[in-house]
């Protein structure tokens, strides 16, 4: 988990940052991208500590997750930057374009600007440092490990309060991905602005699209 944050090290790249992204898939919400910078030599002492099993957050469970959350948010020298984008940016966009945006505001929402980036998954345009793109990075890095637990606990908790508001939807239960309850509930009740209209089972309801809804509101 620490060979390329070794390698950069190696090559001069003190300033490492590891970015992820949670909530392409879903009909609904935000996708939120988070990035993580730490020294080596203290994910070194991490991994063998605090971080010990620290892996793709879809690996873990809810508790591993949010236990492994308050651990990168509070240890001195681990600095984080989350970036999202609204389910109306992602219509206007398009979900990968909108992804990529939300992690370059994750980079940018860093205290201060890394010299490198490890990314989960393929090349990202826009990033404002130079990364490396990893496929099944968040298996293979300890610092994009970190961002995608960020970024999915930061998601999973707009849904949460998503779902307090406006508990007919069941986003606590699916997070807005397209569940069979989730599709009921949108034949039943149509979407509200947190959809993601572009997405065909969106696009597709017989309902209109509300001009007000109580049902729901749009989380940026």
């Amino acid at each position: 988990m620490l060979d390329h944050e070794r390698h950069w090290n190696s090559t001069g790249i003190k300033r490492l940052a590891g970015v992820d992204e949670a909530g392409r898939g879903p009909l609904a919400g935000p996708v939120v991208a988070a990035a993580v910078v730490a020294p080596l030599d203290l994910l070194e002492s991490l991994i063998t500590s605090a971080w010990r099993g620290l892996t793709d957050s879809k690996r873990l469970t809810d508790a591993k997750r949010r236990a492994f959350f308050v651990s990168i948010t509070t240890t001195p020298g681990v600095l984080t930057g989350i970036g999202l984008c609204s389910p109306a940016e992602i219509d206007a966009l398009n979900i990968l374009r909108a992804t990529h945006l939300a992690m370059a505001r994750a980079v940018a929402a860093l205290p201060s600007a890394p010299d490198h980036v490890l990314v989960d998954g393929l090349p990202v345009k826009g990033l404002p440092v130079p990364h490396q793109a990893i496929v099944g990075g968040d298996g293979a890095s300890l610092l994009i490990a970190a961002a995608s637990v960020i970024a999915k606990v930061t998601r999973d908790d707009l849904l949460l309060d998503l779902d307090r508001q406006y508990p007919h939807y069941g986003f606590a239960d699916h997070k807005g991905y397209g569940t069979a309850r989730h599709l009921d509930a949108l034949r039943r009740h149509g979407p509200c602005p947190a959809h993601r209209r572009s997405f065909a089972p969106v696009a597709q309801t017989n309902l209109p699209f509300p001009v007000t809804n109580p049902s729901c509101d749009e989380h940026a």
